[in-house]
């Protein structure tokens, strides 16, 4: 008896409907977190550092603040982010422990 559903992996190792969807979420959400760490970081500590230095956080320049600390304050938020919304993902298709 073979099953025939779309959701059942071919035999050459295909992968099925629902894991292609999957992966497609993944990688969207992957490169929408990039897409935002590289603006703060790149953009908030380089390129924008001139507009952001009218600004202070605890007496230092906004721009430089996001160079030397923010960026990695705000990937680690993208992390827990990433870790809570991949959860959400894997229930929906049913990939979670």
């Amino acid at each position: 008896m073979s099953d025939n559903s779309s959701d059942a992996p071919d035999q050459d190792g295909a992968t099925s409907a629902n894991e292609k969807a999957y992966w497609s979420q993944n990688i969207r959400l992957l490169w929408t977190l990039m897409t935002i760490w590289f603006v703060v970081s790149f953009g908030a500590g380089i390129l924008f550092r001139d507009f952001l230095d009218q600004f202070a956080i605890g007496g230092y320049p906004l721009g430089f603040w996001f160079a030397q600390q923010g960026a990695i304050y705000f990937f680690i938020l993208l992390i827990i982010f990433y870790s809570v919304r991949m959860k959400q993902i894997e229930r929906q298709y049913d990939l979670d422990d």
